[in-house]
């Protein structure tokens, strides 16, 4: 059983969240702080703690994710210009929510690396 989080709350409406989309599945929502000009988190229905969790049954749920994303960029006009989609996982990979989470980032210029810390080599 995956513990309760603040992302099941949203999604059984038990607190508010500035939904911009949702079906049988998914969930998506503005973040409430925000990394880039647009920053939406796209959540299964289902609880999945992390990456490490998924399963192959998983698959096409994960997939789906990846689908929304894909049709919120063109919802909101940054499709042509570029996105990026994020998934961390535990502490070290900076999943603060264990339920799994697309971050969804947009609205200007994204660099790469994410980071400016000198790399582990592995």
């Amino acid at each position: 059983m995956v513990e309760e989080t603040i992302f099941t709350k949203i999604i059984n409406r038990e607190i508010p969240a500035d939904i911009v989309y949702e079906d049988d599945h998914a969930l998506a929502f503005k973040d409430i702080n925000p990394q880039a000009p647009v920053h939406l988190l796209i959540i299964p229905k289902k609880a999945i703690a992390t990456i490490n969790d998924i399963d192959d049954a998983d698959a096409g749920l994960v997939g789906h994710l990846y689908v929304v994303a894909g049709k919120l960029a063109v919802q909101y006009g940054f499709a042509k210009d570029g996105y990026r989609c994020v998934m961390n996982c535990n502490e070290h990979g900076g999943q603060s929510v264990y339920h799994i989470h697309l971050h969804l980032l947009a609205g200007k210029p994204l660099g790469w690396p994410p980071y400016t810390d000198t790399p582990k080599q592995v």
